[in-house]
């Protein structure tokens, strides 16, 4: 991932020593259970944790430099590691084991590292939330569908239902991390031919893994969730820019991000205040979305493996922990910044004549004898003129001799607090939300 969008606590998981010094431990476990089974000698076994190379980027590029000669990482780390080691415990190193072993278990070490840093994200991105549709619970606003005034609803309804959906991703987290936290040390085509199932259970242990069964590789269905909820992080980031893009346009401005002092919004136009955070957040979740299709694509490998996922999950893997933890953090600041405008919102709710009300009114009208059909009629002919005219559609309604019922139907139609009297229960939900998020 290019630096712009990575943040260093997540990078820190993936980085080549990170990586490696999880191989080195996984190695080290592996001959301390030979060790513990009679297999390896005690002593090797000590020699082996005692000696073990700092991992470190010297020895890095240690590693680099052999595989140009071995043209296979792992061959390459062992060769590293047991020359650092040194004869006879050295060789001990890597017995029994195939590559797999090392680098899946690592892998679900790493995917389980960063759920724990993406679960942390969304906790924070879930609590700036249920703050903001609390403090909004009663700031009316336009609902629109299709683009168009539609009801009156809140602004803390919207936030709260952000706040759900975010929720709904921490489960799908949840369920990713059981999903990935999981090893095999089972050899080459994870029949356990040549190496005890004991080892497998001390290393699990060791590492607070599940050890599952598997062919040479662990199956790629669980790194595929991990990507899903990836993407599915990725896409509720999107839905909330989304959202905040348009709400954000000149002609609606009932919301604005934060803008700094010293920050430009344009090079060319001084006045310009842009949704750049929106919109970022909006390019990166199209990234998680393909990174997923990648993802399902690796499931299929021939036999009991091949290496064709191998690639893709060097580049997808990281970098979908890394922007889905991006977009999480860089949403969390978007909105502890934004600015609302409930004035412009109710502004904007009335400038469409009293329209919003149309329902209400419809509903009045069959209560009062008309048909369905009559009272739609009715209502939409003089909302139309309301529209086209400019004029309110309160009076239109009053004027129209069809509308045949006591002016308290009318003004209970077009009582605004009457509309959203139930849009907080979306905020009420959020108080069993599985943490106090004051």
């Amino acid at each position: 991932m290019i630096p712009r969008y990575t943040l260093p606590e997540m990078a820190a998981v993936f980085s080549d020593t990170a990586r490696f010094g999880r191989y080195l431990e996984i190695e080290l476990l592996a001959t301390e259970a030979h060790a513990a089974i009679g297999i390896v000698p005690v002593a090797d076994a000590a020699t082996c944790r005692a000696n073990a190379p700092v991992v470190d980027e010297a020895f890095v590029r240690a590693v680099d430099e052999r595989e140009r000669v071995t043209d296979h990482d792992v061959a390459a780390f062992v060769d590293v590691v047991q020359a650092a080691i040194g004869t006879p415990a050295g060789a001990w190193i890597h017995y029994g084991l195939t590559s797999s072993d090392v680098v899946d278990t690592a892998w679900c070490w790493m995917l389980r590292d960063a759920c724990d840093l993406l679960l942390g994200a969304a906790d924070d991105l879930l609590r700036t939330l249920v703050r903001l549709a609390r403090q909004h619970r009663d700031t009316v606003m336009i609902g629109r569908t299709h683009g168009i005034h539609a009801e009156p609803t809140t602004f803390g309804a919207k936030v709260a239902l952000w706040a759900l959906q975010v929720d709904r991703d921490r489960t799908r987290l949840r369920a990713a991390r059981h999903t990935v936290a999981v090893c095999k040390l089972s050899g080459a085509v994870g029949t356990f031919s040549n190496i005890d199932p004991a080892i497998e259970a001390h290393v699990a242990a060791a590492l607070a893994l599940a050890p599952v069964p598997a062919t040479q590789v662990i199956a790629r269905d669980r790194h595929a969730e991990f990507l899903y909820a990836c993407a599915s992080v990725g896409s509720t980031m999107e839905l909330i820019a989304v959202e905040l893009r348009h709400l954000q346009r000149t002609e609606v401005r009932e919301v604005q991000e934060g803008f700094k002092v010293g920050q430009k919004g344009s090079s060319a136009m001084p006045h310009k205040r842009n949704p750049i955070s929106a919109e970022t957040i909006t390019g990166l979740s199209r990234v998680l979305r393909g990174n997923l299709q990648a993802g399902m694509q690796d499931v299929a490998l021939w036999h009991e493996r091949d290496i064709s996922h191998s690639s893709v999950e060097r580049v997808v893997l990281p970098d979908s922990a890394l922007l889905a933890y991006y977009v999480l953090r860089r949403m969390t600041r978007l909105l502890d910044d934004l600015q609302v405008f409930p004035d412009r919102m109710l502004s904007n709710l009335w400038s469409s004549h009293g329209l919003v009300f149309s329902q209400p009114v419809l509903l009045g009208l069959v209560q009062a004898g008309l048909t369905r059909d009559e009272a739609y009629r009715i209502v939409q002919d003089n909302a139309g003129r309301a529209w086209d005219e400019g004029c309110s559609f309160r009076e239109l309604l009053d004027a129209d001799k069809r509308v045949v019922v006591p002016a308290s139907v009318l003004d209970d139609a077009f009582d605004l607090s009457r509309s959203v009297r139930h849009a907080g229960r979306g905020v009420d939900a959020l108080d069993d939300l599985a943490f106090n998020a004051e």
